[in-house]
């Protein structure tokens, strides 16, 4: 299947147009997910790591193509998002079915093989619950409120799941890194995620946490309740206890280089918390703007944790950087705009 979709279906020109079905904008997130989880257990060695990394970038193209191939329907109503591929039938179901179902199997067959070279064959029953929880999220994820737990739960299974190819026996940092990574996604999903789709979503009556809570489109305002913003905040400041956290307990005693850190972590923590203001205090709904702010926010809020992790080695700075270089290349090459991917 894998060669039937390669010499039937890409071409130089197309590649473009299924790099967009792989929200290619942001997988440099996801493939990092199980990277950083096996930096926190002390695994610097490259080829290990970037064996996890395609495992982490095939797994999110899985999840996207197969979340764009269940909701085309509901897609089809939303004029802000017809630069995805299937919606301007660039790329037939059929075909997006078939990418989709190849960049799974490339996730499994490459997570079999560092299985076989680590000899550590448990993580692979991780990484395929990982994918299940994807799977539960795209398939109800329109039908019940609160199912981006799904997401969070696979991105906690995902990063578990780079942590455990290097040892079982999880070090307190790793855990502290596999619960930041969650409650990340947890921002992303239900704040960042619900205000985004926010006009669409209201219009045809989504089950969303947002909704839920209380947010409205009004002629064209967006009304955000305090109970949203509170959520939001909270998410955030418990994120940034735990950021903190190794710097007391796992680091200690402290030493310049570990106050250098510190520095910058407070910098760019304000400068997120600076961006979730801005998106919660949105008034008039402009999509555009939303993409500006989330994606800004995305990024930088990333960057948090190898920052942190720097603390073990100063290369894990280049984990910071990759992300962000992913976003705007694949922005500019694919949608022509820096900020703004098109298909978010």
């Amino acid at each position: 299947m894998i060669f039937y979709f390669i010499f039937c279906y890409v071409n130089p020109k197309m590649i473009r147009e299924y790099l967009k079905l792989a929200r290619s904008f942001n997988a440099g997130l996801t493939a990092l997910a199980p990277v950083v989880g096996a930096v926190a257990m002390k695994q610097f060695e490259i080829t290990h790591l970037a064996l996890l990394f395609l495992i982490g970038f095939f797994g999110h193209s899985y999840g996207f193509a197969l979340n764009d191939i269940l909701d085309l329907k509901i897609d089809r109503t939303s004029r802000e998002i017809g630069d995805r591929p299937l919606l301007s039938k660039k790329i037939t179901l059929k075909k997006a079915l078939i990418f989709t179902i190849s960049c799974a199997i490339i996730s499994f067959l490459l997570a079999i093989y560092l299985a076989w070279r680590t000899n550590h064959y448990f993580p692979f029953i991780i990484l395929i619950l990982s994918s299940i929880s994807i799977t539960i999220y795209d398939l109800i994820s329109k039908k019940y409120v609160g199912m981006d737990i799904f997401v969070a739960g696979a991105i906690f299974l995902l990063i578990l799941y780079g942590s455990a190819t290097v040892s079982i026996n999880l070090t307190l940092l790793a855990w502290i890194v596999i619960v930041l990574g969650t409650i990340q996604v947890f921002f992303m999903q239900f704040i960042a995620g619900g205000l985004k789709d926010i006009e669409n979503d209201f219009k045809r009556g989504a089950k969303t946490v947002a909704i839920k809570m209380g947010v409205r489109m009004e002629g064209g305002l967006v009304k955000i309740p305090y109970s949203l913003k509170i959520l939001g905040y909270s998410i955030q400041l418990t994120e940034l206890v735990l950021l903190f956290t190794p710097f007391l307990l796992i680091f200690s005693p402290l030493n310049n280089y570990h106050y250098i850190q510190i520095a910058a972590l407070i910098f760019f923590s304000a400068l997120m918390l600076f961006i979730s203001f801005k998106l919660v205090s949105i008034k008039y709904f402009e999509r555009n703007k939303a993409r500006r702010l989330i994606g800004s926010h995305f990024q930088i809020n990333y960057m948090l944790v190898p920052i942190m992790l720097m603390a073990l080695t100063p290369w894990t700075i280049l984990l910071a950087i990759v992300p962000p270089l992913i976003f705007l290349f694949s922005n500019i090459i694919l949608h022509g705009t820096l900020l703004q991917p098109k298909t978010m």
